[in-house]
């Protein structure tokens, strides 16, 4: 099934791919009229290896109908290791390559997780799973790992003992899940029968020669396939090893395109079903930020940790550098660092930094955001900071790139490939990873005591949901952009706190890809000047939750408003209600506490942005004059 041509097309892709930054966890699943389909898996899983991963594992239904399985944490040799030594055979088979979050890589955290009636395969996070794992124990059930997954393959067996059939049973576990994933179910005593899921992480349907298959990418299914459909947000699918049958959340059959697969395209990472790749990587965000999160999770002991080789807690001072997007994600991680951890943050522009001469304070820290870790401006400042004698500190998104090898301590956001031009995943990833930061250096500091550092953990935990439910807002967001914002040739953001940052990265967002003139401005500056430019024809954003700073920045609206500027407000329900009189329009996304609002409203104007550069026809992932990874001064 995995033919020579089509290896020699995917490993001419991963090439590629190998270069670019790598996202995590990967499924493939096979059905087939064929005896054995246990060697397409593993190859399956071999192209997958890009992802990046630190356990695998596969099950398949044996003669019986039973589940067998094989799992390894390491790398995919050490499973086929054992496979030679325990042979697996079946029709039906699903593979996993899992990047830890909930739960340390260990054999037993690996993918799948089964019981005798079903094994699971799951990309994503199970935001309720605590809830939904404290029902399950009350049921009698015993939990094997430290993974939220576990909950999901619990819930299907329970379902099953409860009488409902596999549809039934997919239907009732699917409407419990709160959070994003991407899950393929194989039941026991089912040989024709392969089951799969997707909410914000993707999924995709192959269409082979008596043989139909599951992955988490086009790679996946690609040698397999010559035809490939993407499910939709709440779709589930039926295999068979002759078709599939595509149903909506609420369990009715959904017609979904299913599109000829170009071999060459069939092995490289395309847009999943999106128009576009950046459509696509917004929507990936809640994912990004989980695993993002999860890597700084301790495992059991929910507080966050981190190993560093110095005690950065301890410094006098940080210096933050960074250019573009990743600036302003520095921006809302000075507000963080300076408020929960006391530490004296310094903010600087890289292409600024070196000129200005800038005085280091000795014993310091520096802290240089990159999302490629290539970026010239701020390799050159990392390389003054170190002649200099500081601490060096980078936060990227590529393991392996000149930031991350030449600093002390290495952070890494777990976003994975970013295509589009214009940042998104990789700043919100950014965004979570300084908050994080934040709270640990708090909690060393002695100034965040452990019930604190508790509540602050589970409000990140809560980031991922809430930034779904500000994607849930789209049509809302596109009507908004149709109307107020494309027709306008220049466009106001202002916020207060850390939503004065995201005011700067929502006008940056707009310029890059819609071409109009915004600017972002702290509102309380709107009296110094930028007033002047407000009239009738101005849409005026205010990114306004309702927090500490709400008041005020509810006093610069009605400034905007006595001068016939067209306000949109951007904020929750409680700050709506205090806001009277007409608006020119209204986005009300969930309540959140200060503390993650930043991912939460980041989402909306990454949106709102994405469909402006829709309406206005340009070109969303290439914006002119632009590139992805600035590696020249």
């Amino acid at each position: 099934m995995y033919n020579s041509i089509n290896l020699t097309l995917a490993a001419k892709a991963l090439t590629l791919i190998q270069k670019v930054i790598p996202i995590m966890c990967g499924i493939i699943g096979i059905i087939s009229q064929k005896d054995n389909v246990v060697p397409q898996i593993m190859a399956g899983l071999r192209l997958l290896e890009y992802r990046g991963y630190d356990s695998a594992g596969i099950a398949a239904l044996d003669s019986q109908g039973q589940i067998q399985r094989l799992r390894s944490a390491g790398k995919i040799a050490a499973l086929a290791t054992r496979l030679q030594k325990e042979p697996l055979t079946g029709p039906i088979a699903i593979g996993h390559t899992r990047w830890a979050t909930h739960g340390a890589a260990t054999e037993a955290n690996a993918h799948p997780l089964a019981t005798p009636k079903v094994a699971v395969v799951h990309n994503g996070i199970v935001e309720n799973f605590q809830d939904l794992k404290t029902e399950l124990i009350a049921l009698g059930h015993r939990f094997e790992s430290q993974t939220d997954t576990e909950v999901i393959v619990r819930l299907m067996s329970q379902s099953l003992s409860e009488g409902l059939d596999p549809l039934a049973a997919t239907q009732a576990v699917l409407s419990r899940l709160e959070g994003a994933f991407a899950l393929v179910f194989l039941l026991a005593d089912q040989p024709n029968l392969l089951i799969g899921a997707r909410r914000g992480s993707p999924l995709a349907i192959g269409y082979g020669d008596g043989a139909m298959c599951l992955g988490s990418d086009a790679l996946a299914v690609g040698p397999l396939s010559n035809r490939i459909c993407y499910l939709e947000d709440d779709d589930w699918v039926v295999l068979t090893a002759t078709g599939a049958t595509v149903r909506d959340r609420s369990g009715q059959e959904a017609q979904r395109p299913v599109a000829a697969l170009d071999p060459l395209a069939s092995v490289a990472l395309g847009k999943s079903g999106y128009r576009h790749y950046m459509q696509k990587e917004i929507r990936e965000q809640p994912q990004a930020v989980g695993d993002t999160l999860g890597s700084f999770l301790s495992p059991g002991e929910g507080r966050l940790a981190l190993d560093l080789p110095f005690p950065l807690h301890e410094t006098p001072r940080l210096n933050v550098v960074a250019c573009g997007t990743s600036y302003y994600a520095g921006q809302v991680g000075r507000h963080w660092l300076e408020t929960l951890a006391q530490i004296p943050c310094d903010l600087d522009v890289a292409s600024e930094f070196r000129y200005r001469k800038p005085v280091l304070t000795p014993g310091g820290a520096s802290l240089f955001i990159s999302q490629s870790g290539e970026t010239a401006d701020t390799l050159a400042a990392l390389r003054h900071c170190r002649a200099q004698g500081q601490r060096i500190v980078s936060l990227v998104n590529a393991p392996g790139s000149s930031i991350e090898r030449e600093a002390e301590v290495k952070l890494l956001t777990k976003a994975g490939p970013e295509f589009g031009v214009a940042s998104t995943k990789s700043f919100t990833a950014q965004l979570i990873l300084l908050t994080a930061l934040a709270v640990i250096l708090g909690a060393r500091r002695g100034l965040i005591p452990p019930t604190d550092e508790s509540r602050l953990t589970r409000l990140l935990l809560e980031a991922p949901a809430l930034m779904a439910e500000a994607i849930s807002r789209d049509e809302e967001i596109k009507a908004l952009a149709k109307n107020l914002v494309a027709p306008a040739r220049d466009v106001l953001y202002l916020g207060r706190g850390p939503s004065y940052a995201l005011a700067l990265e929502g006008a940056l967002k707009l310029k890059e890809l819609s071409y109009i003139h915004a600017e972002g401005y702290a509102a309380g500056e709107l009296k110094h000047g930028p007033i002047a430019l407000v009239d009738e024809s101005v849409p005026v954003i205010f990114l306004a939750p309702h927090d500490e700073y709400f008041p005020k920045t509810a006093s610069n609206l009605e400034e905007v408003r006595a001068r016939g500027g067209q306000v949109v407000f951007i904020g929750d329900a409680h700050g709506a209600a205090k806001i009277k009189g007409p608006l020119a329009g209204q986005l009300l996304l969930p309540p959140t506490d200060p503390l993650v609002a930043p991912l939460v409203y980041a989402v909306a104007a990454k949106l709102l942005a994405y469909h402006t550069a829709v309406f206005k026809g340009t070109d969303v992932d290439q914006p002119r004059n632009l590139a992805k990874s600035v590696t020249v001064e």
